[in-house]
């Protein structure tokens, strides 16, 4: 194999290894299966990561991922408008949704406060979410974040901001794990969390 070809493997592998959970054994595994393929196939996979980036962009209502002006959530009118989940990460609204134990709508923060990192408030769309209660007149916040340092502690802020509406804030009952994350969690697991949930 000439050094172009060996160059181009390595680059790719590289690439691999900055996704989330690819380590370099993994990123190997990926790309050698991938020289096995067709270059249609190939092909295929590199138009869907185009079209992807050109077509995918955020709801400027919940802040979670969609092709339109406003996701399938918050254009669905089947759902309770009444209820609002607040979570750190878009990839929490698709766990949360797989439970098949929340009907309301969501609200992606987009982060977690941290100091240290000069994260505020305006940083993670609190603004936008006090905005948002407002204009609809939400009943409950229900606050599923991580139980993580940050998330505890965005979570207390976020109880201390709300407590100026008259609404139910709520948070998820135990079943994850202290320092877990939402994103590895099992449906049965979310789904006991958000149907046990409680006040606070």
């Amino acid at each position: 194999m000439s050094s172009n070809k060996i160059s181009s493997v390595e680059n790719l592998i590289d690439e691999f290894r900055k996704l989330p959970g690819i380590g370099p054994k993994s990123a190997k595994r990926i790309v050698y299966y991938l020289l096995k393929q067709s270059r249609e196939d190939i092909e295929d996979f590199s138009k869907a990561l185009t079209d992807m980036k050109d077509k995918v962009k955020f709801c400027q209502e919940c802040f979670n991922i969609s092709e339109d002006e406003k996701c399938p959530i918050c254009n669905d009118s089947g759902r309770n408008n009444q209820i609002i989940c607040i979570v750190e990460k878009i990839s929490d609204v698709s766990v949360i949704e797989s439970s098949g134990q929340f009907t309301g709508l969501y609200h992606v923060l987009g982060g977690l406060l941290s100091p240290i990192e000069n994260i505020g408030p305006e940083e993670i769309r609190i603004p936008k979410l006090i905005e948002r209660i407002k204009i609809l007149g939400i009943t409950e916040v229900v606050l599923a974040l991580n139980p993580t340092v940050e998330g505890d502690s965005t979570a207390t802020y976020l109880n201390k901001v709300l407590k100026q509406f008259d609404l139910k804030i709520t948070k998820l009952a135990s079943g994850l794990p202290v320092g877990g994350d939402i994103e590895y969690a099992d449906q049965v697991t979310i789904g006991r969390a958000l149907s046990g949930r409680t006040e606070i």
